[in-house]
């Protein structure tokens, strides 16, 4: 399955240019005279990893990040679910986050910040090693970073940028959200429900998990478990684990078989 990730500088009609060879010279900081101005008027679907990051740097519960900074994308990009970063209703409707300065979260940015301004395409393969990718520019009319000296390779910005980590920590959910299997043709509500929550809601979901019977129903040690209650990232890669095994039925967890 092919899709096309969602980059910071989308929605805006901007061009998407294919990389020739694997260098584009950019640069973005305070003395460039655009800077800033692509933080404004984006459609940016947010990732659970980019929420996990960005409601831990604002110290707030996921519910109150969801209600304060995100609206509804159902529809724009998958069967499921998803979220947008709320913009700002006044002027140019910038991004919340920026300030002259520049991004008040920048060490926890979403992964399509730290892309820009490249693109990324990738074919999702179950089971079949790593994703082939590929990557092309986004260039927006308004950005000058393209002027400038600054070369770069798609290997070392990526690197620069800390995007490694949020490609793999988000690989599992877009694995899930572009296929094509024949289970999701019929997704209930119930099971539409149960994505946002292990997506988005993290506290809400290890409520659920320890609250309800969920560790009677699989087989999950206590040291799995202790880890789950007190660390954001082991608790979203069981909800990916799970999300996978219900909806699309891969055997991935263990439940628990009566003696």
């Amino acid at each position: 399955m092919s899709c096309e990730v969602p980059s910071a500088g989308q929605g805006r009609g901007e061009g998407l240019r294919p990389l020739v060879g694997d260098r584009f010279h950019f640069a973005c900081h305070p003395k460039v005279p655009c800077f800033n101005a692509c933080c404004a008027d984006l459609r940016l679907i947010l990732t659970p990893y980019d929420i996990l990051r960005m409601k831990r740097q604002l110290g707030i519960p996921a519910r109150e990040f969801i209600e304060a900074y995100t609206v509804s994308a159902h529809g724009e990009h998958s069967l499921f679910p998803m979220l947008r970063l709320r913009m700002r209703e006044e002027g140019r409707r910038a991004c919340p986050f920026v300030r002259e300065e520049g991004c008040s979260i920048y060490q926890d940015r979403p992964g399509a910040c730290r892309l820009y301004p490249l693109g990324r395409a990738a074919s999702f393969a179950w089971g079949r090693g790593q994703p082939q990718e590929a990557y092309f520019l986004v260039e927006e009319a308004h950005c000058l970073g393209f002027r400038h000296e600054r070369e770069w390779t798609v290997g070392g910005w990526l690197k620069d940028q800390g995007v490694g980590l949020y490609n793999e920590m988000n690989r599992s959910w877009m694995e899930i959200v572009t296929s094509q299997h024949p289970r999701l043709r019929h997704l209930t509500e119930d099971k539409l429900r149960m994505f946002h929550m292990a997506s988005y809601n993290l506290d809400r979901f290890r409520e659920f998990v320890f609250q309800t019977k969920f560790l009677k129903v699989f087989s999950i040690s206590p040291e799995e478990a202790e880890k789950v209650a007190t660390d954001d990232v082991q608790l979203m890669v069981l909800g990916m684990n799970w999300l996978r095994f219900a909806l699309l039925g891969e055997p991935i967890m263990t439940p628990v078989t009566d003696s």
